[in-house]
């Protein structure tokens, strides 16, 4: 029984030990888990010696030995951890420091022995000590090699190289003295790159003898023809050879070092024979004698071309920029002789934009894509040369500003008044064309272009149909210049250009080329609007047409930027025919001022037709600034004055009939009604405003009182606020001039009372309004006394006071913030 209960049971049995046991449990097999994780890292780090490719070891060191065979769980006895390879290291570079200052110290000792020690000497023995030590330094690295000893191999080989050099040295001073010193000296680097090319083919494993070899192959052409006495064509063409060969090595050549040496050697050497040839070439001027400049560059870049056929794709992008520079600085060279220099710009313009031909060739992408960079660099340049007289031109109307309706100038750049070189600046309208022409193809034969070398994305296309319009413009208006037209004429072309552009605007889908024409447009109308104030009837013609032209374009077009600009324009147009109107009146500025009031009227009823759409806004918002502009002109005369703020509190009243502008507009109105009212008090000499206000405030009080009733809601600066504010500023105003002490207590009183009432019923106006009258009718009667204190204290209390309130501020400045922020809180709370 006991035995099948047992059964039974134990099955659902488990064994917990207790938590010292099984903490001394996991104690051991952490434990036993970090040494097979060594363990593990160990082997891991033996397995990657083994499959790790053998390499060659550094300046001479003996080769590492490979393992004996696989070892169980960690390295065989002896060998030391992965951790400790820094000895190694550390001893292989003592080692190559040694070699390199012993090869250094023996290189100066022969330098000073041949230069100094050499007449000491016979001519057998100065002979048999170079040759034997130069034999010596040639022979010894062979032997080295063979035992593995390579640093010191290459340490006398850089000996021996040196010891070559000096040897040619010492056999022009003595055996040669009277040879040239150019023609022995190409003979001598012709020998030496011979020497030293087939001595390290001989020896491959020695790195310095082929890259040596490289840097003297750059002499020999160089040298003969200075020797030679040449041209600089022969100095371009020798230098450009020299960078042929250097591009067949750097191609074909073994190892890494004399690849990179060649390249290098390509770069400089081809690039200089480039620089002299664009010197001939611009130098030349007649077609033959830029004929063998243009060959030298055309030959340069042609091998660019071939050397960046094979090369990596850094470099073949830059060798086709080079090519297609030097193509173009070659054919543009000859064909610009004989040509004034504006439109040498012109040929070159069109040599540049005859590499866009490469779209057709089958290159490589990185060279094709260098040589359209090249394109691109020639008509960026050309475009920056004939921009300054499109700016010439957008900028000189400025300087009309100053004589407004002083009467038409004859000519177009007399209406510019710059004093620019416009006949040097012939070609510039032909290169805006030229380019705005091909921007045009680009942009309409997008998806037919073979793009083998690019993918450019749709923001491209986008940039070329935008900026195609705007080279136009600009050429037509440096054409208006360059040909000097007659005043008339050039303004209306200018507002027939802006008409232009408003229609490409509108009839472009919203984009960059509508956003494109349309800001040239107002940029051509401040121009031409510019330039029609220097007489009465042309004023009258371009605001009247632009006017015109931006109400249309405002009504054909739809919703966004491009209907709310042109309105914009419209209205701004208008308020400079009011401006204008008066003027011609013979009114002076604020007789004109209500005159000007016509335009936000009329901004006013078209904002109540237009409502719900999204120009309503922009409309309304320049007539507010025509009605600025109306204040302006009154600000000199306050009957005019008043006048105007009158007439604008009219248009906000008008504009707060529409619900969703009444909170904002129907403060307004009340504000400018107010103010005229003041204005309007000074202007005839009152010095008792209450008799005038106080009336008024009580009407305005019983209106604000009932309008409370109704509307519990309604703010206190709607009920309550003007009619406080009809009187008590005025009065504050008048009391501050006032001597006596009257007016300045009743005043006081009178806002301590409106602030006491405005605490109580929790209304804002009231309490903000009285407690600032208050406050500045205490600080008028206070002024005398603080200033007599001020004129009795010492100096320096003043700097003092000033610290210690800062020291309080600083030190109280979050407590101050606190109450700060509950003040505003409890005014936000209130009515």
């Amino acid at each position: 029984m006991y035995e099948a209960v047992a059964a039974a049971t134990l099955p659902y049995m488990e064994h917990v030990p207790p938590p010292a046991e099984e903490l001394a449990l996991l104690d051991r097999e952490l434990v036993r888990l970090d040494a097979h994780r060594l363990q593990l890292l160990n082997r891991r780090a033996w397995l990657l010696s083994v499959l790790r490719p053998p390499v060659a070891p550094p300046y001479g060191a003996p080769p590492a030995r490979p393992p004996a065979g696989p070892f169980a769980w960690g390295p065989p006895s002896g060998a030391a951890p992965a951790g400790r390879a820094a000895p190694a290291a550390a001893s292989s570079g003592v080692q190559n420091v040694l070699l390199v200052l012993g090869g250094l110290l023996l290189t100066i000792a022969a330098i000073a022995f041949t230069l100094f020690s050499w007449g000491e000497m016979g001519i057998a023995g100065r002979s048999a000590a170079l040759a034997a030590v130069t034999a010596g330094a040639l022979v010894a690295p062979a032997t080295l090699l063979r035992r593995g000893l390579t640093s010191t191999a290459e340490a006398l080989a850089a000996l021996a190289s040196v010891l070559m050099v000096l040897d040619a040295y010492a056999l022009h001073a003595v055996a040669a003295p009277d040879t040239d010193g150019p023609a022995f000296s190409a003979v001598a680097s012709a020998v030496l790159a011979s020497v030293w090319t087939a001595y390290g083919l001989w020896l491959g494993r020695l790195r310095l003898p082929l890259p040596a070899a490289v840097v003297a192959g750059q002499l020999p052409l160089l040298l003969w023809a200075w020797a030679a006495g040449a041209p600089a064509v022969v100095f371009g063409w020798a230098l450009l050879v020299t960078a042929a060969a250097d591009v067949a090595v750097a191609l074909r050549g073994r190892g890494l070092a004399v690849r990179v040496t060649a390249a290098v050697g390509a770069s400089v050497t081809g690039l200089v024979a480039l620089l002299i040839g664009l010197g001939l070439s611009v130098s030349a001027g007649a077609p033959p004698a830029a004929v063998g400049p243009g060959a030298l560059l055309l030959a340069g870049a042609g091998l660019a071309v071939a050397g960046a056929w094979r090369a990596p794709q850094g470099w073949a992008v830059a060798a086709g920029v080079v090519a297609g520079l030097a193509s173009v600085a070659a054919v543009g060279g000859v064909l610009r002789t004989g040509l004034p220099w504006d439109w040498a710009v012109l040929v070159h313009l069109l040599c540049g934009l005859a590499l866009l031909l490469v779209l057709r060739l089958r290159i490589p992408r990185p060279v094709g894509r260098g040589v359209l960079a090249a394109s691109a660099a020639v008509t960026a340049v050309a475009l920056l040369w004939a921009l300054p007289v499109v700016a010439a031109v957008l900028l000189g109307p400025v300087s009309v500003g100053a004589d407004v309706w002083s009467g038409a100038p004859e000519g177009f750049r007399e209406a510019l008044g710059l004093s620019t070189a416009w006949p040097a600046s012939a070609a510039s309208p032909v290169v805006l064309v030229v380019v705005a022409a091909v921007l045009t193809a680009l942009h309409s034969g997008w998806r037919r272009m073979p793009w083998t070398f690019v993918s450019p994305g749709p923001g491209w296309r986008i940039a070329a149909g935008a900026g195609a319009p705007v080279l136009a413009w600009g050429a037509v208006l440096a054409l208006l210049a360059v040909s000097d037209v007659p005043y008339a004429v050039a303004v209306g072309v200018e507002l027939l250009l802006v008409a232009g552009l408003l229609e490409l605007a509108v009839r472009r889908a919203p984009g960059g080329a509508s956003l494109t024409a349309l800001v040239c447009g107002l940029v051509g109308a401040v121009g031409a609007g510019l330039l029609a104030s220097a007489a009465e009837p042309a004023t009258y013609v371009v605001f009247g047409g632009l006017l015109v032209l931006f109400a249309g374009a405002a009504a054909r077009s739809g919703a966004g930027v491009v209907r709310s600009v042109p309105a914009v324009g419209s209205v701004l147009c208008a308020i400079v025919v009011a401006s204008a109107a008066g003027a011609s009146l013979g009114w002076t500025a604020p007789q004109a001022a209500p005159v000007v009031l016509v335009v936000p009227a009329v901004t006013v009823l078209l904002g109540a037709r237009l409502r719900g759409a999204a120009v309503a806004a922009p409309l309304e918002a320049a007539g507010a600034f025509g009605a600025l502009v109306a204040v302006g002109l009154a600000v000199t005369e306050a009957p005019f004055l008043a006048l105007v703020l009158g007439l604008c509190g009219v248009l906000a009243a008008a504009t707060a009939v529409r619900p969703e502008r009444r909170p904002a507009a129907g403060r307004l109105a009340a504000v400018l009604f107010v103010l005229a009212a003041w204005v309007r008090m000074v202007a005839s000499g009152v010095s008792d405003p209450e008799a005038y206000t106080l009336p008024v405030s009580v009407a305005a009080f019983a209106v604000g009182w009932l309008r409370r009733r109704r509307d519990p809601a309604a703010s206190s600066w709607v009920t309550y606020g003007p009619a406080l504010s009809i009187t008590m500023v005025p009065s504050l105003v008048v009391a501050w001039a006032d001597p006596g002490w009257l007016r300045p207590l009743l005043l006081g009183v009178a806002a301590l009372v409106v602030t006491l009432v405005g605490a109580r019923r929790r209304l804002q106006a009231p309490l903000v309004l009285g407690g600032s009258v208050l406050a500045l009718d205490g600080l008028h009667e206070l002024a005398p006394h603080v200033v007599q204190v001020f004129d009795t204290l010492p100096r320096w209390v003043f700097p003092a006071l000033a610290g210690l309130l800062l020291l309080a501020v600083g030190a109280t400045y979050e407590q101050r913030l606190r109450d700060a922020r509950r003040v505003r809180e409890s005014l936000g709370r209130m009515r």
